[in-house]
């Protein structure tokens, strides 16, 4: 396993991350220990939750997903320093009138929360999981600073943030001599390049600013299970692929299944690669429900594209003219 620095920080990070928004969700709490012990001896150090997950999931009260890592870094006996452990605060698990968003209130509420369910002293890595227009910035940033003063966290992030956002976030902390955003966790994938890459991607370059994209697969379609004029799998999360489902997306998949067969790879494997190709881009965060997929995800970093795989790929889903 590789390692670098999360921008421009001190701090290594392994060049995947794992993901956890489907433990408490589709992945159970036994499963959930098996995967974050193989993602460890793997040599992943860098786990991204959030106080959220799995609200969504009809009787999930939020928190599981923390709350089963924290379980599994206490029964576990791997110590505490040698997990990268981020999470991020912003939703709401209750219905307070101060149980969401980026106040002061909130934050100091939610952290000291996080911290129980993780059963943990520090937090690596405090993102803020989207914007928050009802509350200045330099609130949420000095709340930030004080968590990193009390020892509580020992970076911050953001993620979701549009470029003005992230600039206004960068400047407050500038202006006022306050911790600022390290690292940020944008949408991006083969098949979704121009929310990064029209702004942000040249913000971070510029700032040295981490880059830990989620949704490197595309929720399942850079996988190659979705094919044309195959029927979809009956699930809720093939029919949100549907809008993903065109001709030059399918023309894509058929394009990628073939630099895989000369790297001997998977499709997955070739989407993730171009991703860790790009010098930009710290950690991509993976989403693995079983060890097979886990094992597959892994394989991707000794997948190395040539330069005109990658200018092909790029060429393929290309979102402006003469790119």
């Amino acid at each position: 396993m590789d390692y670098v620095t999360l921008g421009r920080t001190g701090l290594k990070v392994s060049r995947l991350c794992m993901g956890t928004m489907q433990f408490g969700w589709s992945v159970g709490e036994a499963e959930t220990h098996r995967l974050l012990s193989a993602t460890i001896e793997a040599g992943i150090n860098f786990i991204d939750t959030a106080d959220v997950y799995s609200k969504w999931v009809e009787g999930n009260p939020g928190g599981v997903a923390e709350t089963y890592i924290g379980n599994w870094l206490k029964h576990a006996s791997i110590p505490r320093d040698q997990v990268v452990l981020a999470t991020k605060v912003r939703g709401s698990l209750t219905s307070g009138p101060n149980d969401e968003g980026l106040s002061r209130a909130h934050i100091m509420n939610a952290v000291e929360a996080s911290l129980r369910r993780l059963q943990t002293d520090y937090i690596d890595l405090y993102q803020s999981h989207w914007t928050d227009t009802t509350t200045p910035i330099e609130e949420t940033m000095s709340a930030y600073d004080d968590l990193v003063r009390q020892g509580k966290v020992r970076y911050v992030g953001a993620s979701n943030y549009k470029a003005w956002e992230l600039m206004q976030a960068l400047w407050t902390s500038d202006k006022y001599g306050l911790v600022r955003y390290d690292s940020l966790q944008p949408h991006y994938n083969l098949i979704w390049r121009e929310e990064f890459e029209a702004e942000l991607r040249e913000v971070c370059r510029t700032y040295g600013i981490g880059v830990i994209p989620y949704s490197p697969l595309a929720s399942g379609f850079l996988t190659g299970k979705y094919r044309k004029d195959q029927p979809l799998p009956d699930s809720r999360r093939a029919e949100g692929r549907k809008r993903a489902m065109t001709d030059k997306n399918f023309a894509l998949i058929d394009k990628m299944d073939e630099i895989a067969r000369t790297h001997d790879a998977t499709i997955s494997q070739v989407a993730l690669a171009w991703m860790l190709a790009d010098p930009v881009i710290t950690s991509p965060i993976i989403g693995a429900t079983s060890m097979q997929q886990l094992n597959e995800n892994l394989g991707a970093l000794d997948v190395k594209l040539g330069t005109e795989e990658i200018d092909e790929l790029n060429k393929m889903t290309a979102w402006k003219e003469n790119q």
